[in-house]
This record gives structure tokens, sequence and C-alpha cells, in this order.
């Protein structure tokens, strides 16, 4: 097999591959068992049917398709490793020759990974952040401590409150024609929490027990439904119940019963105590993310659109995840939030072609200064994860091999190393 690489533009380029006819004609055979087990002719018994009456009857030309199936994965693949390249997606075959007795010539239009032209990366500075720990933030923690250990009650009669769950039925309305995807029955709203279309949840505070309204909404320029965007609908609803948070007095009894602690200071210490260890935490990260995306502006990097169409297609995943977590799938969130899956991705582009962009500065900068994650860097990572999860390193390393997960454990402790770089290069503190 021989391949040629040519560039052609950006990171664009023709991949052109050669097989060897010998290849061409193996894989004719193959193509002729597998084909020859469907065929039926009159005479022969199925499966039967001589290679030459085959021909004869449907001609060899009839194999050529299976054949490339046979052929080309395993060209294209051996032609990308032999010409060194790295394709970000799937390739565009033209095949200018196949024939029996002949080699197999294509050519694959390939978008290759860009090259990176690292700026500075080494004299860098960034902004300041404060990342104290004040009396504010404590109240607000241990008033998150209380919610967290509220007891939710039933309220049997009075009206409904911000923060209060609502269980309401509802049914939308739009010219007085009810809309797919507008009703629900015993659904459980929290109120302020902006689930719901602006000015529909502020409706439903000061509703009572029992109570039926119609509310009035405007749905967005941009919303999903074209037969609902921009336009006016009504929600004919009901109030069902009413439940409520009823939060614990923050006293010594709060502290023993939600820590180990006797009394309501010692609980105040310790979480000051670990609200100043995130806080230095969260410092070390900002501090990490900020250098990375210093380097990554000093960079030059011509992005093929189809990475970041990909990063796109792995955060909408993620965003999906999210919300499954919480209840709610993504169509419903599609509803509720007015916009559809492609106003998502565009809200998501930037963080999307910024990921893409660090990601490929930090692999740079990796090869530039011959950072590697070696055989015991992955070791000490498993060893890091048993502990985590409580299970045998040798286990978790049988599952990571048998999902080819290795390789990315192995880039990401790489990557990992590489940030460590960059923080001992430039020794800055916000």
């Amino acid at each position: 097999m021989a391949a040629n690489w040519e560039k052609v533009e950006n990171n664009q380029g023709v991949l052109t591959v050669e097989v060897d006819a010998s290849q061409v004609d193996a894989a004719l055979d193959q193509a002729f068992k597998k084909v020859v087990k469907k065929v039926q002719v009159p005479g022969f018994r199925k499966g039967k049917v001589p290679r030459k009456m085959f021909e004869a009857r449907f001609g060899v030309e009839s194999l050529y398709q299976d054949a490339l199936d046979i052929l080309l994965p395993t060209a294209y693949g051996q032609a990308v490793q032999e010409t060194g390249i790295e394709p970000v997606d799937r390739p565009e075959v033209d095949v200018e020759q196949m024939e029996q007795g002949k080699s197999l010539i294509f050519k694959a239009t390939v978008t290759v990974k860009p090259e990176v032209k690292l700026g500075d990366y080494k004299n860098l500075t960034i902004e300041p952040k404060e990342f104290e720990v004040t009396e504010e933030s404590l109240d607000a923690e241990l008033k998150r401590m209380q919610e967290r250990h509220a007891e939710l009650v039933t309220i049997e009669e009075g009206a409904a409150e911000n923060g209060d769950q609502a269980i309401i039925d509802f049914e939308g309305f739009q010219d007085g024609v009810a809309f797919e995807g507008g009703k629900a029955e015993d659904y459980a709203l929290e109120l302020g929490t902006g689930t719901f279309i602006a000015g529909f949840e502020e409706q439903v505070v000061g509703m009572t027990l029992g109570e039926e309204k119609d509310i009035t909404v405007t749905f967005p320029e941009e919303y999903h439904s074209p037969n609902l965007a921009g336009k006016e609908a009504v929600f004919k609803v009901k109030l069902n119940g009413l439940k409520r948070k009823n939060l614990p007095a923050l006293d010594d009894e709060f502290a023993k019963d939600v820590s180990e602690f006797d009394t309501l200071e010692e609980l105040k210490a310790d979480t000051k105590k670990k609200l100043e260890e995130k806080a230095a935490q969260e410092k070390d990260q900002y501090i990490r993310e900020q250098l990375v995306l210093k380097a990554a502006e000093n960079a030059e990097i011509d992005l093929p659109a189809v990475m970041v169409e990909h990063e796109l297609d792995q955060m909408v995943s993620e965003f999906g995840q999210r919300l499954q977590y919480q209840g709610m799938t993504l169509e419903l969130y599609y509803q509720f939030s007015g916009m559809d899956e492609s106003q998502l991705r565009d809200q998501l582009r930037q963080d999307a072609t910024s990921r893409v962009r660090t990601s490929l500065t930090l692999e740079a900068i990796g090869k530039a200064e011959n950072i590697v994650a070696t055989d015991e860097d992955v070791d000490a990572e498993l060893e890091k994860l048993a502990a985590m999860y409580g299970r045998p390193a040798d286990e978790l390393r049988k599952i990571f091999s048998a999902q080819d997960g290795l390789v990315a454990l192995k880039r990401d402790v790489q990557t990992r190393k590489t940030v460590d770089f960059l923080v001992a290069e430039n020794k800055v503190s916000a």
C-alpha cells in the first residue's frame, strides 16, 4: 500500500491511497463468500452458486461495494498512521479506481488537527481576585445548611409565596387553541426559580389553594416554536397544593443535629475553616484557569469549525445529563426556556471554542516542554481514584483498559502536569 498526504488549505488536505491488487482480489473473495449466502439461483442450493456463474449472472461489479467496505477502513487507518496526520472528522472518500485485478485508488479529503503557533506562556500576568471568607459568606453558608435540613410542610391555607413548592395543573392556549407541550397535571413548581417562562411564576405567587386563574405571558421572540415565538399565551392554572420549607432554628440543638459538634459556635468555627479551605482551592483553580486562558489567547490557532461542533455535541450531552439528575429532560428544558437545540448550541459556542483552543494550546506546550505522563504517573492516578471510590486499583485498571479509558486517563494526567508547569513557571498569585 502507498499513501501520500497533500495539504490543500487551512486544515484540510487530500490523502491519496493505493491498495495492492492482491488485496483487492482478496477482498472480492471475502465479499463473494458473504454475498453468495444470500443468493438463490435455480438449480443450486442457497450459498452454493459457483463464483464464475455468479459473476456471469450478476457481474463482478456487484461485489465492489462489499469489497470496499472491507478494504477502506483498514487502508485509511494505515494511511493515516503512515503519513502521521491527525484527522478530527470523518473523511470524504472518492474512489478513483476499483476493478478486479487492479489496485484500488481512492482519495480522502481530511480535516486535520491544526498547527499551534505558541505565543508567550512563561511571563504571564492575571487579574487579581479576592477569595476572602467574610461574615456575610459564613452567614450565607449557615443559611444554606438550614435550607438543606428544612422540613417541607404542607400548607393547608394561605397564599403561595416565593420559595414555596406549588402543585399545579396548567394548560396553555394561544388564540384560544391549546398548544402541544403546554399541559401538565400536579406539576411541582418551586416558585422563584425562573423555571417557567418569564412572568408565569410571579403570577402564581399570591394564588390560594384551589384557586383557578388565567395567567397571561408572552413567549420570547427567539422561542423554538415559530407558532408561539413572540406571541401572547394564556395558561389556565389551578393551585392544587402548597408545600413550604420550615427552617430549623440556628442554635446549639441545630449544631448537634447536623454535625458532631455540641454548640453553634463550634459549628460556625468548623464551617469557617471549611470555607477557607474551599476558598484556597478556588484561588488555586482560578490561577490555573487564568494562566491557561492567557496562554491560549497568546497562541495562534486556525480552529477547524468541526472541532468546535464536536465539542458542542459533548457539551449538550453533558448538559442533558445534568438536567436528568435534576429530574428534567432536554425537551422540557427547551419548552420552558423558550429555546431549541440550535439556540442552546449558540449559547454554548463561545465556551466550546475556548475549550478547544485551551486543549490544543496545552497539548502544544506539553510537546514543546517534553511533558509526558509516565506509567508511574498513571499508576499514581489509579491509586488516587481507588482511594476515592473505595475500589482496588487493579480493578479500576481493568475497567479502564476494557473501555479504552487508559489513553484518556493518561491524556488527563499529562494535561494536569502541563498546567502544573505553567503555575510553576509563572509564579503568580491572585
